[in-house]
């Protein structure tokens, strides 16, 4: 159903995906056709970050919105403050691209009917307890499932950005196009090459990454390798970057590393066959996380660079697609974005474009569809809701490569290679 007077409030406004986000939502103004324009049009975006924000720099960068944004500087951890917020500004829509606590913004969002989506979970609790080192994100994951079922009273969407997110719906879609035949397995899939053109920016003692390098490095080198079947998550006690598995989509081909993502545990759920997301980054910082399997906590303390378009050209791209396999075959679905057409078009890197076409699912869900009240990921949505998340996704996100392998290549530990 179609909200009216939409007021949304953007959290973590002034990081790579609010500002990815803000550039998408730029477009949709001056696009007549793209889902949401007409509601958006008229619309309020509330930006909230805890740093403060310049109005004539965000300005500069998004012209259409300007006058529909009011910036605000608040620290989430004061839940009462953002509660506050909420009321004061009448929000009917929280976006949340911050590294605040899932269950808080939850809770605050339920208590008042406020519709909700974020893309990842976050909970400080879990990040401070040491004794949870190697399982934070499978931890983070099953405090959010003890506590879903108490959100009843509004309507939002956990892990709606590429992945989580995107891949469900293309994996769920995938699988619908052979309903009889059921997978051995399906592999969310990524190989992000991107990196400065002028590699004389490289520095010392730096670690890369295309997104939150702290959030990059918590999976790489912080949790075990963990793969889902028969709905049991299963971990490998060996670093991250000690092992990868050959991943074959048509000529394309790359070895990637088994890490753990949520939106493995959200299929896992659901289906029993295995899955596993396996992830590729670009040469330089796989370089620096193989020289460092032994030592890697001494990672945390090395200067952490995003690789942001804005500061420096970046070349390379980011694809991410879902590799479903079956006895004698494979079946592939995936989008790739190359950096220079995505910062000449939006001003962001590939990534976290990706990102915020996920996010512009989700939200278009949200006000355009009937999406009952609750808390749910993007593969626990009804049959029609999910093929409308994919057509709000597709909108923007171009183009997608399905295909067919002759033959297949095996179970994750068929795949695997030992680092040597």
């Amino acid at each position: 159903m179609v909200k009216n007077n939409i007021v949304i409030t953007l959290l973590g406004s002034g990081g790579g995906v609010g500002k990815a986000v803000l550039a998408l939502l730029e477009r949709v103004n001056q696009d007549v056709h793209a889902p949401l324009h007409k509601e958006l049009t008229s619309s309020k975006i509330h930006c909230v970050d805890v740093k403060l924000q310049n109005h004539d720099e965000i300005s500069a960068y998004y012209p259409q919105l300007a006058n529909q944004l009011v910036l605000h500087q608040i620290d989430l951890q004061d839940v009462n403050k953002f509660k506050h917020h909420l009321i004061q500004t009448s929000t009917t829509l929280v976006i949340d691209a911050s590294w605040a606590d899932t269950l808080n913004m939850l809770e605050c969002c339920n208590e008042l009917a406020v519709a909700y989506v974020n893309t990842a979970i976050e909970n400080a609790e879990v990040d401070e307890l040491n004794e949870l080192e190697g399982f934070t994100l499978i931890e983070r994951y099953v405090r959010l499932k003890e506590h879903k079922s108490k959100y009843a009273e509004l309507q939002a969407i956990i892990g709606s950005g590429m992945n989580p997110g995107v891949v469900q719906w293309m994996a769920i879609s995938l699988m619908q196009e052979q309903p009889d035949k059921m997978p051995l397995a399906c592999y969310i899939v990524e190989t992000d090459n991107s990196f400065y053109a002028d590699r004389t920016l490289l520095k010392p003692k730096t670690i890369y990454s295309t997104w939150s390098p702290e959030c990059y490095l918590d999976e790489a080198i912080l949790n075990y390798p963990m793969f889902v079947s028969r709905h049991r998550a299963l971990f490998l006690y060996d670093p991250v970057y000690a092992q990868t598995f050959f991943v074959r989509l048509g000529e394309q081909s790359f070895e990637g590393c088994l890490m753990p993502h949520e939106e493995v545990l959200s299929l896992g759920e659901r289906y029993p066959f295995e899955i596993g997301f396996l992830y590729k980054v670009n040469e330089v910082t796989t370089s620096i996380l193989h020289q460092h399997l032994e030592n890697s906590d001494e990672l945390w303390d090395w200067n952490h660079q995003l690789l942001d378009p804005r500061d420096a050209e970046l070349e390379g791209s980011d694809l991410v697609g879902v590799l479903l396999v079956y006895e004698d075959h494979e079946r592939y679905l995936y989008n790739v974005m190359h950096n220079k057409e995505i910062y000449d078009s939006y001003g962001t890197n590939a990534t976290y474009f990706q990102v915020a076409c996920g996010i512009y699912g989700g939200v278009c869900s949200l006000l355009l569809e009937a999406v009952p009240k609750g808390v749910h990921w993007v593969d626990e949505l009804a049959d029609a809701e999910l093929n409308a998340y994919g057509n709000y996704v597709s909108y923007f996100m171009k183009p997608f490569v399905r295909g067919t392998n002759a033959g297949t290549d095996g179970l994750l530990l068929q795949r695997m290679r030992v680092w040597e």
